[in-house]
């Protein structure tokens, strides 16, 4: 059975009206009359989703040190921090001490190796570089007080077939996860432009053969515009959705660009709806070009509007 929606029965009872020339007072009178008019009218909206908001490390200025990069990203009304690997201790150390004295939580790792030495490559060189880089990830994660490490699993390339790249890398990622385990980081299998895992229903049948809660599914907005809709990603992946990114695609006569969420062809309404219908709670975190202050600050707000839902 369909039931109208609020904007359906509107129109219909607009219809009636004028068709039984009740005119404006008329009008007001029947919908006074209807319940259900009443219940549709006086339906608050929905709530603002619980989503923190994030912000690359990247994208702060690098003029500045960690510790204003961090207390920037607060004060602009971010939440969380996503940051890439960091092979040298004592950076890394500074880092976690910057993101303390600002309150501010390093959230997730970007790994920074997975596509110049993919795990699916049948260099065994190149494997064995992505996963002490990978480990190296999940030990900055441990330090920062992180709980997911970004992973994009898999580059298809005329050397590397569809099938090698899925049972390479599962062969791979198995091999990380007693580490996974032992420090409690989710590896966050992520899908990009790397001709791999090009449908939600490859990638939650990707991840489930692992059969493990330390592999989940890192989902960017953007980076499935190009060949599918978000939304349906989301629903698709549901539970298994670790973290997110948020970016925006448009398409042009001339090709097509990254633009600034709200400026591209994302429908924001639809993400914020199925990221309601699956209860996701996590984090988003913006991968944009970096800027100042201002433009942080108008980013920050671009997310509690078109994401989170608030005015």
């Amino acid at each position: 059975m369909h039931t109208p929606s609020r904007r359906e029965f509107l129109k219909s009872t607009v219809t009636a009206a004028c068709s039984a020339g009740l005119g404006v007072g008329g009008f007001t009178e029947l919908v006074a009359a209807s319940p259900a008019s009443r219940s549709a009218l006086a339906a608050p909206p929905p709530a603002p989703l619980l989503i923190k908001k994030g912000v690359l490390l990247e994208m702060l200025p690098a003029k500045l040190s960690y510790a204003d990069r961090m207390k920037m990203a607060r004060d602009v009304g971010f939440e969380v921090i996503q940051a890439p690997t960091t092979p040298d201790q004592h950076e890394a150390e500074e880092i976690k001490k910057a993101a303390d004295g600002a309150n501010m939580r390093v959230d997730s790792v970007m790994n920074m190796d997975h596509w110049k030495y993919p795990l699916s490559s049948g260099d065994a060189a190149a494997v064995e570089k992505s996963l002490a880089g990978m480990r190296t990830s999940l030990r900055n994660a441990r330090l920062w007080g992180s709980d997911a490490v970004l992973l994009v699993p898999a580059v298809v390339n005329p050397q590397t077939s569809y099938r090698d790249a899925w049972s390479r890398s599962q062969k791979e990622i198995r091999k990380l996860l007693p580490l996974a385990e032992e420090l409690k980081i989710v590896i966050a299998i992520e899908e990009v432009w790397n001709k791999f895992l090009l449908s939600p229903l490859e990638m939650a049948k990707y991840i489930g053969e692992f059969q493990s809660p330390w592999i989940q599914a890192w989902f960017d907005v953007g980076n499935v515009l190009l060949y599918g809709y978000p939304q349906d990603w989301i629903r698709t992946l549901g539970k298994s959705i670790a973290k997110v990114h948020l970016k925006d695609f448009k398409r042009k006569e001339s090709g097509y660009e990254w633009a600034n969420l709200g400026d591209g062809d994302v429908d924001w309404e639809a993400v914020r709806e199925a990221f309601r219908d699956i209860g996701y709670s996590g984090s988003a975190v913006v991968e944009l070009k970096g800027g100042d202050e201002a433009y942080l600050r108008d980013v920050s707000r671009r997310v509690d509007r078109l994401v989170l839902g608030r005015t």
